[in-house]
C-alpha cells in the first residue's frame, strides 16, 4: 500500500444545518456545533484522521458564510487548505474542486471524501475500515464507498445493494487492519437505490444485502477523473482547466458558479463502471434532525429528553427539550413536542413535523436564519 503522503482527504463542510434551527444558523450549522463533546463535529472529523492522513493533505470545503468560523476552529490547518465555495453547486461540483486541488499536489494520489457532520465515536474502528477501503481502491483501481449496516428501515437514507464479495488479497488487507480489529469485508456494488418508501426499506432489511449510503468515498485520483470526464464532462473539463492553468482561484470565481448543480451519486456513482463497498466496522449516526439527536440527551421515565438544566414534568412525555443555557424547565400536559431555546429564538413544534423545520426557516427573518 502507498505511503500516507499519497493519501489526501476532502472534508465537505458546506451544509446549512437548517434542520437544527434555531441552534444552527447559516454561519454556524450543525458541523460547527459542539453537540456531543467539547469539540465541534468538524473538529471531531479532523481528529479521526490523525495518523491516517497528514494535516497538510486535508482540504476543507465550506462556503463564504461559514469560512471565518471554520478557520477559527482549525487554526493548525494550512490556510490554503480551507476553501470557500462562491456558490452552492451540490456535491459533484464540490468533489470536482477537491479533485483539482489534490491533482495540483499529487495526480496519482488516493482521495477520501468525508462529510463533516457525522457522529462516529470509535476512531480505531473507523480508521481500520478506511485503511481497508484505501487498500481496496489502490489494488483494484476502482471507486470504493462505505456501507453502514441498517438498524431500521429508514426512508430518509440512500441504500447500496451489495453483490458478490470482491477478491482483495489477504496480504493487502492484513496491512490495512489495526491491532485487535477484524478486517472489513469488501463487496461489489450491484446498484444504488435512492430514498425508498418505508415498505421498500423494510424489504431491503429483510434481504440482508443492503447498506445505508454514508456519503463516504475513496478512489485513486485518475479513476475519479476518468469517471467525471465520461459521465459529467463539464466537471471533468473544470478539473482539466485547473490542472493546465494551475490557477484555482480564477476557476473558482469564473467557472465554479456555472457548474451543474448535481449530486455525486447522480453524476458519477450510479453510472461508474465498477464500484466496491466496504462494510463499516464502526458506529455511525448522521444525526440529521432534532429527533435523531435526542437519544444522546439524558431522558426521564416518561421519555422526555433534555440536554441541560433541571426538568420538572406533570403529565408530559416524549418531548425533546434543548436549552442553550442550563435552566429550570417545566412541562405540563404536553406530549411529542420539540422545544429549542437560544438567546434570540424559540422553536416549538410537534416531533412528527421535525422534517419541515427547513421549510420554516425560509420564512424566518434573514438575520435569524
Amino acid at each position: 500500500m502507498s505511503s500516507s503522503t499519497s493519501t489526501f482527504a476532502l472534508i465537505l463542510a458546506g451544509g446549512s444545518g437548517e434542520r437544527f434551527w434555531p441552534l444552527s444558523r447559516r454561519a454556524r450549522p450543525k458541523q460547527l456545533l459542539a453537540l456531543f463533546s467539547k469539540k465541534t463535529l468538524i473538529e471531531e472529523t479532523l481528529s479521526r484522521l490523525d495518523g491516517l492522513v497528514p494535516r497538510e493533505n486535508i482540504l476543507i470545503l465550506t462556503n463564504r458564510d461559514q469560512e471565518k468560523a471554520v478557520r477559527s476552529l482549525v487554526p493548525d490547518l494550512p490556510p490554503e487548505n480551507i476553501v470557500a465555495e462562491p456558490a452552492k453547486r451540490d456535491t459533484a461540483a464540490a468533489i470536482a474542486l477537491g479533485v483539482a486541488w489534490i491533482a495540483l499536489r499529487d495526480p496519482r494520489a488516493t482521495m477520501l471524501v468525508l462529510p463533516a457532520d457525522h457522529l462516529i465515536k470509535d476512531t480505531a474502528a473507523f480508521q481500520n475500515t478506511l485503511r481497508t477501503a484505501i487498500a481496496a481502491a489502490q489494488q483494484s483501481g476502482d471507486i470504493v464507498t462505505i456501507g453502514i449496516k441498517p438498524i431500521w428501515p429508514c426512508p430518509g437514507f440512500g441504500y447500496i445493494e451489495m453483490g458478490d464479495a470482491s477478491e482483495i488479497r489477504d496480504d493487502d488487507l492484513e496491512k490495512s487492519s489495526a491491532k485487535n480489529l477484524e478486517k472489513q469485508p469488501v463487496f461489489e456494488v450491484r446498484r444504488f437505490r435512492e430514498k425508498p418508501s418505508v415498505e421498500l426499506a423494510e424489504s431491503f432489511l429483510q434481504q440482508g444485502n443492503f447498506r445505508w449510503n454514508a456519503g463516504m468515498f475513496i478512489w485513486p485520483l485518475p479513476t475519479i477523473l476518468r469517471e467525471l470526464r465520461a459521465h459529467a464532462p463539464q466537471l471533468g473539463d473544470f478539473v482539466t482547466c485547473i490542472e493546465k492553468e494551475k490557477n484555482l482561484d480564477r476557476a473558482l470565481a469564473d467557472i465554479f458558479p456555472n457548474l451543474p448543480k448535481i449530486s455525486i451519486d447522480y453524476a458519477v456513482m450510479e453510472k461508474a463502471e465498477r464500484v466496491l463497498v466496504v462494510e463499516a466496522g464502526f458506529d455511525w449516526d448522521d444525526v440529521g434532525s432534532w429527533t435523531a439527536i435526542a437519544k444522546y440527551f439524558p431522558h426521564d421515565a416518561h421519555g422526555n429528553n433534555v440536554n441541560a438544566g433541571s426538568l420538572t414534568v406533570l403529565d408530559a412525555g416524549n418531548n425533546i427539550v434543548f436549552s442553550k443555557a442550563p435552566k429550570q424547565i417545566a412541562l405540563m400536559g404536553v406530549r411529542d413536542l420539540i422545544i429549542v431555546q437560544t438567546d434570540d429564538a424559540l422553536l416549538v413544534c410537534h416531533r412528527d413535523e421535525a422534517e419541515k423545520i427547513k421549510q420554516l426557516v425560509a420564512q424566518i427573518p434573514p438575520e435569524l436564519q
